[in-house]
């Protein structure tokens, strides 16, 4: 089955039902950033905590939980290089229309501008996100995978991605996220026992 022939599948679902098509622009534009701050809310609780000298304690704690704290970094640092530098560097020598300016019939659910499409920089970003998670806790992992990828089936079914846009966006992400992962775990092994995180 084509791209095109696929992303016509997805999409004639839009407009059928009021609430799937709410449900859908709800993940397409909105879910992600449920996402980002899921992985922040550790980190984001110290600060509303009132008792200064607990509140204190606890982001020093928090921030000295390798484990945590690796997470943080390797997810946001791939998931942002994944977005910003590989999508635009791919974008910017080969453009690839989006499906509502080349097919007929499309029900376009959200607005969006005319870039290229391919890889889709929301799938880039989150899947990057969904990957660092994973590598670090496989339980959390599987749910991020599994929103990223609503989300991206999301924005197919919204008209402004072909289904290849999700998957190269998906695979570069992943990709990403996983160099930076062995780049830390090596950097980390190289690191001398004493010296500073």
């Amino acid at each position: 089955m084509s791209n095109s022939a696929l992303f016509k599948i997805i999409n004639s679902w839009a407009g059928q039902n009021q609430w799937l098509d709410q449900f859908m622009v709800f993940s397409a534009e909105w879910l992600g950033y449920f996402l980002i701050l899921l992985l922040l809310t550790p980190l984001l609780l110290t600060f509303f905590i009132r008792n200064n000298r607990i509140s204190s304690w606890a982001r020093f704690a928090l921030l000295k939980w390798t484990y945590y704290r690796e997470m943080l970094v390797v997810s946001l640092a791939a998931a942002i290089i994944s977005r910003l530098i590989f999508t635009e560097a791919i974008r910017f020598f080969y453009y690839n229309p989006r499906p509502f300016l080349v097919l007929e019939n499309v029900n376009q659910l959200i607005e969006h501008e005319t870039t290229g499409s391919l890889p889709s920089g929301h799938a880039s970003f989150y899947f990057a996100l969904a990957t660092g998670v994973f590598l670090y806790n496989k339980k959390a992992g599987y749910a991020y995978f599994a929103l990223a990828g609503l989300m991206g089936f999301a924005r197919i079914f919204c008209g402004v991605y072909s289904p290849l846009d999700i998957v190269a966006g998906a695979v570069l992400g992943t990709a990403t996220a996983v160099i930076f992962y062995l780049v830390n775990q090596a950097r980390t092994k190289l690191r001398p026992a004493n010296s500073p995180s």
